[in-house]
């Protein structure tokens, strides 16, 4: 006596042997489960509106955010406190969406060879951040990180910066017309270490 399963409509063996299928199906489930996770948080005040106290980067500051990824310091060092109490205890409050609205892109990482960074800013004094950045192991022996000598000699490159925070308002940082004209201005003459030295100690200070 033959058994034979003719049914139609779609099976597990059908999804499971017809690679284009299989593919078309993914993409669904991928497409619905981005609509349904992703898009509210685009609408939502808690992802979208700067926490109290918080300002946009001053030129000084953007210029050193800009070093700092080009040294690749986001390799070894995170700006993302999670909510566990062993990570409030050592660094501070937990990190929340408004405090990164005018980050582009935004630095949180995962990886932590060195500290995380997001509420550094006010914790050490600019001299400490000049010779930890020159040569970390003349306050921190035990120190991995690489030293960065060049940051002191080499100058900003201020004529880039207008154009920059140019950029940075189209994508909602409220910077006026003043300020980027200015730009130029406020960062002549300043070295990149202390760019990037005005970057880190602005890290976090407006919730502590």
């Amino acid at each position: 006596m033959s058994n034979n399963n003719t049914g139609g409509g779609l099976s597990h063996e059908k999804i499971e042997t017809s690679n284009f299928l299989m593919i078309v199906l993914i993409l669904l489930v991928l497409l619905v489960g981005g609509l349904v996770e992703i898009v509210p948080l685009f609408f939502q005040k808690s992802t979208t509106q700067p926490v109290e106290g918080l300002k946009p980067y001053t030129a000084l500051q953007v210029a050193g955010r800009d070093i700092y990824v080009r040294e690749g310091c986001y390799n070894c060092h995170s700006q993302m406190i999670r909510p566990f109490r062993a990570e409030t205890l050592r660094y501070g409050p937990y990190s929340v969406a408004g405090e990164f609205v005018y980050d582009h892109p935004f630095q949180w990482g995962s990886k932590r060879t060195g500290p995380d960074l997001a509420r550094v800013g006010g914790r050490y004094s600019d001299e400490w951040h000049r010779i930890h950045l020159t040569n970390p192991r003349d306050v921190v022996p035990e120190s991995n990180m690489p030293a960065y000598p060049w940051l002191e000699k080499n100058t900003v490159d201020a004529d880039s910066l207008p154009a920059h925070m140019k950029g940075l308002r189209t994508l909602g940082a409220p910077y006026s017309d003043e300020e980027i004209a200015k730009a130029s201005d406020d960062v002549k003459g300043k070295t990149e270490l202390e760019a990037v030295i005005a970057y880190l100690q602005g890290m976090g200070i407006h919730r502590k």
